[in-house]
C-alpha cells in the first residue's frame, strides 16, 4: 500500500512539474513572438523627458493610416477625439532654398515616427492674402497629429521674401528654422531648369540661362535675375538674423543629402532634439531614378517624383566661372556665419 501511495505521489509530482515547465516554455515562445511582431519603437515624449514614452511599432503605423484618411477627410469626429489628434502649429519649417532639395528634406524627415508633415507648400507668411486669413486658417492648413508630434512645414519662398522673418517670429520667437543649400551655381541652373520646362510645357521660348545670369550690357553677373540672387545665401540670412539667433537655424548640406543623405538626417535628428530613428534601412538606392528612395516598412516605399533629378542644360564654362567667382565671397560670409563649410569652388 505504502509503494502504490508512494508511486502515485511521484506520478503527480511529474504531471505538475510536466506543466509547469511546458507553462514556461509557452511563456517564452510567446513574448518571443510579440517581440518580433511588434518591435518598440520608443518616442521621448517633449513635454515629460523623465518619461520616455514607447508605442508599439504596429500602432504607429496604424497611427499613420489613420493621419491618411485624415486628410483625405475620411475620418470622424469620434476617431479624432478618441486617438487624441490635434492640428498644431509647425515647431520646424523648412524655410529654404528653393531647388536646394527642400522637398527630399521634408519627404525623409517624415520617416521619423515622431515626425509630421504637411504636405502642401502653405504658403501662409509670403502670401499677403492668405497671411491676413489669420493664424487659425493656417493651423487648420496643418496635419492631425498626436500631441508628442512635431509638426514641420516647407515654402522655400520664405527664405527670401522681406516680410517672412517677422511674421514667423510673431508666431513663435523660438521655432527651429531649417535651411538646406545647394552649390549656387549649381543650384541657380536647376532653378533656370525648373522654369524652363514649364515654358516647354506651354510650348513657349524661353531665353538661355547664360543670356539671363549675364548682363548684355556690362558683362558682369546680372543680380536682378531672380535664380542669381536666390543664391546670395547670406544677403536673405542676414535678413533672417535681425529676428532670431544663429542657434535656431540648422543647415542643410543639399549636395551630399543626394549622395549620403543619412548622416544629413541625422544632424537634423539632434538639432530638433529627436530620439536617432531614421537608420540605412530607411534609404535605398534606386539606379534607375538615380537617388535614393524611402523604405517605411516592408510593405511600403516611396520614391520622389520623377520632376526631380531633372537634367541640367550645359551652360558656357566661362559663365560657369564668372558666377563661381561671383558667389565666392558671399560664400565665405556664410560659412562665417553659419559656422558650416562646404567644398564650394
Amino acid at each position: 500500500m505504502l509503494f502504490k501511495q508512494q508511486a502515485l505521489l511521484r506520478q503527480k509530482l511529474f504531471v505538475l512539474g510536466s506543466l509547469v515547465i511546458g507553462s514556461v516554455l509557452y511563456l517564452v515562445a510567446r513574448v518571443g513572438t510579440l517581440d518580433r511582431l511588434q518591435p518598440i519603437c520608443p518616442i521621448e515624449s517633449r513635454f515629460h523627458p523623465s518619461e520616455p514614452e514607447q508605442i508599439p511599432l504596429r500602432t504607429l503605423q496604424f497611427k499613420r493610416g489613420l493621419l491618411h484618411e485624415l486628410r483625405k477627410g475620411n475620418a470622424t469626429k469620434e476617431q479624432i477625439r478618441l486617438h487624441n489628434l490635434v492640428q498644431q502649429l509647425p515647431r520646424a519649417i523648412i524655410i529654404g532654398v528653393r531647388k536646394g532639395g527642400t522637398r527630399a528634406l521634408l519627404e525623409m524627415l517624415n520617416l521619423h515616427p515622431a515626425v509630421v508633415k504637411a504636405s502642401q507648400e502653405i504658403h501662409f507668411f509670403d502670401n499677403d492674402k492668405n497671411y491676413a486669413r489669420g493664424i487659425d486658417w493656417y493651423r487648420g492648413k496643418m496635419p492631425f497629429s498626436l500631441p508628442h508630434q512635431i509638426t514641420i512645414e516647407k515654402s522655400p519662398a520664405y527664405f527670401i521674401t522681406e516680410e517672412v522673418p517677422e511674421r514667423i517670429f510673431k508666431m513663435n520667437s523660438s521655432i527651429k528654422l531649417l535651411i538646406i543649400v545647394r552649390e549656387p551655381t549649381t543650384r541657380a541652373v536647376s532653378d533656370y531648369t525648373q522654369v524652363l520646362e514649364g515654358k516647354e510645357r506651354k510650348n513657349k521660348t524661353y531665353h538661355k540661362f547664360e543670356n539671363l545670369a549675364i548682363d548684355a550690357n556690362t558683362c558682369e553677373v546680372n543680380t536682378k535675375y531672380k535664380a542669381v540672387r536666390t543664391s546670395i545665401y547670406t544677403k536673405h540670412l542676414e535678413r533672417w538674423l535681425k529676428y532670431f539667433p544663429v542657434e535656431q537655424f540648422h543647415i542643410v548640406d543639399g549636395d551630399r543629402l543626394i549622395t549620403d543623405p543619412l548622416p544629413e538626417l541625422q544632424l537634423v535628428e539632434r538639432f530638433l532634439n529627436l530620439p536617432s530613428r531614421i537608420s540605412q534601412y530607411n534609404l535605398y538606392f534606386n539606379a534607375t531614378r538615380g537617388f535614393y528612395c524611402l523604405r517605411f516598412n516592408i510593405v511600403f516605399n516611396k520614391c520622389l517624383a520623377g520632376s526631380k533629378g531633372r537634367i541640367h542644360p550645359e551652360v558656357d564654362a566661362s559663365v560657369v566661372t564668372k558666377l563661381q567667382k561671383f558667389f565666392h565671397p558671399f560664400n565665405q560670409k556664410f560659412y562665417q556665419i553659419t559656422g558650416r563649410t562646404f567644398n564650394w569652388p
